[in-house]
């Protein structure tokens, strides 16, 4: 996040237990509960995006192949994404 940008309260409300592990974290970390919550919810956007980029790489990997077995591989890999295992 840019230190520079204009912060947003937002108001969120949390499962008790998840709660505690996130004051665990702050605690451990010396660092406030909001800044634990900004890390994880940057970290949890990355991930997303990095999810979505590897799909489609793979979508086009699976266009781009001619091997039948590369194909099986790619399909099976792009369900267990979209379906889990």
């Amino acid at each position: 996040m840019k230190r520079n940008a204009k912060p947003v309260r937002q108001s969120v409300s949390l499962p008790g237990p998840l709660a505690q592990r996130v004051q665990k974290l702050a605690k451990a970390q010396d660092t406030s509960t909001n800044r634990v919550l900004v890390e994880l919810i940057e970290t949890g956007i990355e991930s997303k995006e990095a999810e979505k980029k590897r799909f489609f790489e793979l979508a086009d990997q699976l266009s781009a192949s001619s091997d039948p077995e590369e194909h099986k591989r790619i399909k099976e890999e792009l369900a267990r994404m979209t379906f889990g295992e």
